[in-house]
């Protein structure tokens, strides 16, 4: 690597392996038959960041305690990623020889001790809501297929024996030793895998261009910036499989001539970071990274960058300048790092989801991984569903599964039984899909035929309390914010978009401003410099597309509809149900509520600030908003 500036960490001092001496190839097979767990007692705990946010740490620490009071030594207990199922976690599945598996959500300390007592000693899973699932394959529902998330929750993310014993490094092993990198390259090509980042640009074209490249060095570049709002495939896809990451890197290396990788992280993901630090050792320990590869004389090496949070680093130019120890500013294009990237090197960029489905693709082949999803989309795609949602999570499903079966089959419909609205697909850089297009089979194709991208794979779900006007300019808020501000069309066009919509919120919104805003926002699609500008519109777009209606509730009739937007609101006090308990004024914070005791109380409309506290207060129905 370059001596410029760095900003590496050092490794954290791990656990050693047992075996120290570096694996060959008859061991490294061996050590994949091996079934160490097949006839144990097995309880996984999901310590993902939700997991552990929701209080697996002591959900685990009561197993413990539990199994060795009961002396229950024999039985394995291990820490794995999370299984997606956010909405019920902290999660445990218990494997008894014999018996289904059991998935259980809601573990708290008491579950966790009922489980050891009744599941694991009485051999009675547990009944009711925190059973979730049972069976032979309780992490995926009927409408997934998980190979990205395929070890996810199933394997301890910080042993490296376990992710081996799931035919783990035998990609690479493969390619070395069976392959050529066209034999790479053709497979991927065959597979039809695009990049899961945004644009679903052919992962194999955009390897054979660096392939192809003449220079003395060339790198590998995971891009870990996951940014958008709502979105966190990739830091779960790290916190669960980091070793999928390291094995595809060294593919790529192997097939386009790099002997160096770099995973660009940011910083607010310890979890992760450190994850992959402990993979990343034990992977140098066993000599699956580093010098002569399983004695291929292939070698590779894997650093980690970290990133300060800013969005516009997930943009790949600036990416690269933030990794070199610059401000990262994108620049224009061409040259393409595929070409001229880190250190002006060719460089091969893909972003963690993208990377995580390449060994499985060469363990399987090209027509496999080809067979599932659409003919232009293949393969299936990660998304985190969040927002209005009864069941919030990670989930994968082939390409081409529709927007129904997402939100209805797969995540239990919308929180609270209320009616669906939209879905926001694509974070910031992508738009609103409305009700009438819930059908719609969810590829690269159809989502830009709406306005939107699959972008990174975020998906927030609004239900009829929520307002278009608002969640977009929400959005603008956030793409304005984390603007670079090199060019003007980004800097000063993303700045008018959002004053517009914010002008349009607080009800003094002119007709003229609907056709401005589109005019802006075409100008900005063409002229900014980079993707972040050039998509910064897009939530306008397509919200004025499917809901300019209510746009011109907001303009024309002063009105939101939704009853979000402060500025379009007011509360007032309906005398008949007003008894004078005086609640409503004791919580008002800048005395706008008038009125004594046992008497009539009225709202001044000067001064009320639409915080809303009067109609949390009053228990007898006598605020009204509208």
């Amino acid at each position: 690597m370059s001596p410029k500036k760095s900003f590496r960490r050092s490794l954290p001092n791990t656990r050693r392996i047992d075996a120290m001496a570096k694996l060959t190839r008859e061991a490294l097979e061996n050590l994949r038959k091996e079934n160490v767990h097949e006839e144990a007692i097995t309880i996984m705990v999901g310590m993902g960041s939700c997991g552990i946010a929701a209080g697996a740490k002591d959900a685990y620490d009561a197993f413990v305690e539990e199994l060795a009071k009961a002396g229950l030594d024999d039985v394995v207990i291990k820490k794995t990623g999370c299984i997606g199922l956010c909405y019920s976690e902290p999660n445990a599945e218990v494997a008894v020889p014999g018996m289904p598996r059991v998935l259980y959500g809601n573990v708290d300390c008491a579950v966790a001790r009922d489980i050891v007592k009744k599941h694991i000693i009485g051999k009675t899973p547990l009944e009711g809501p925190n059973a979730l699932r049972s069976g032979e394959n309780i992490e995926i529902d009927e409408k997934q297929q998980r190979i990205v998330l395929r070890n996810c929750g199933v394997i301890d993310p910080e042993n490296i024996d376990d992710y081996i014993r799931r035919e783990g490094y035998c990609a690479i092993e493969k390619a070395l030793f069976e392959m050529s990198a066209d034999d790479v390259l053709g497979e991927l090509k065959t597979s039809g895998l695009r990049g899961r980042g945004g644009a679903g640009f052919p992962t194999w074209l955009k390897w054979s261009f660096t392939k192809e490249a003449s220079s003395d060095e060339k790198y590998i570049v995971c891009n870990a910036d996951e940014g958008d709002p709502g979105a966190y495939m990739d830091r779960s896809t790290l916190e669960g499989d980091p070793h999928a990451i390291l094995e595809a890197m060294a593919i790529a290396g192997y097939t386009v001539g790099a002997s160096t990788g770099v995973i660009y992280i940011r910083i607010e993901y310890p979890l992760a970071i450190k994850r992959l630090e402990i993979a990343i050792e034990q992977a140098k320990e066993y000599g699956l990274l580093g010098k002569d590869i399983l004695g291929s004389g292939f070698d590779f090496d894997i650093e980690i960058r970290f990133g300060a949070g800013a969005f516009v680093c997930g943009e790949e130019t600036a990416l690269l300048a933030s990794a070199e120890g610059e401000r990262g500013m994108p620049v224009p294009r061409p040259p393409f790092p595929a070409v001229k990237g880190l250190w002006g090197k060719p460089t091969v960029i893909n972003n963690v989801e993208t990377l995580a489905s390449i060994a499985t693709i060469l363990r399987n082949g090209g027509e496999w991984f080809g067979s599932i999803g659409t003919e232009t989309s293949k393969g299936t795609k990660v998304f985190a569903v969040t927002g209005k949602i009864a069941h919030s999570g990670l989930i994968e499903v082939p390409m081409g599964t529709t927007f129904r079966d997402v939100i209805y089959t797969i995540c239990g419909g919308i929180l609270g039984g209320k009616e669906f609205k939209a879905i926001q697909t694509g974070g910031p850089s992508g738009g609103l899909i409305p009700a009438d297009q819930l059908d719609t089979p969810i590829d690269y194709e159809n989502l830009q035929a709406l306005g939107s991208i699959v972008g990174s794979g975020g998906m927030i779900v609004l239900d009829e309390d929520d307002c278009v006007v608002d969640v977009i300019k929400f959005y603008l808020e956030f793409s304005v914010d984390e603007s670079c501000g090199k060019c003007s069309p980004c800097r000063i066009g993303g700045r008018t978009l959002y004053n517009m919509l914010r002008r349009i919120s607080q009800g003094a919104g002119k007709l003229e401003d609907i056709p401005k805003m589109k005019e802006l926002s075409h100008t900005m699609q063409k002229a900014s410099l980079c993707g972040l500008g050039q998509t910064t519109p897009n939530p306008v777009l397509s919200a004025l597309r499917h809901f300019e209606e209510e746009f011109m509730a907001h303009v024309v009739d002063k009105h939101c509809p939704a009853k979000k937007c402060k500025g379009l609101v007011s509360y007032r006090i309906i005398p008949e149900k007003c008894i004078g308990c005086t609640l409503c004024a004791q919580k008002c914070p800048v005395d706008a509520i008038a009125g004594k005791p046992r008497e009539k109380h009225v709202i001044d409309q000067e001064k009320c600030i639409k915080c809303g506290e009067c109609l949390k207060a009053c228990k007898f129905g006598a605020v009204k908003y509208e």
